[in-house]
């Protein structure tokens, strides 16, 4: 999806596609885990889901 000249479109800008896939994907067992990696994937789901409802806030209040 990009132009004729390499750049980017703005769909690109705006996929949140791979957000939800973070959140919703299976496990592999292929996959290292223990309980540090367990740990930062729990801080990452909790701070997207902080920015999230941070952007929706300050959109909001642009709007209204």
């Amino acid at each position: 999806m990009e132009d004729q000249k390499g750049k980017p479109n703005s769909k690109e800008y705006f996929q949140i596609g791979e957000v939800f896939g973070y959140f919703f994907r299976k496990k592999d067992p292929n996959r290292i885990t223990n309980f540090n990696i367990r740990m930062m994937h729990g801080i990452n789901k909790i701070s997207i889901i902080i920015f999230l409802i941070g952007m929706i806030y300050f959109i909001s209040k642009y709007i209204f």
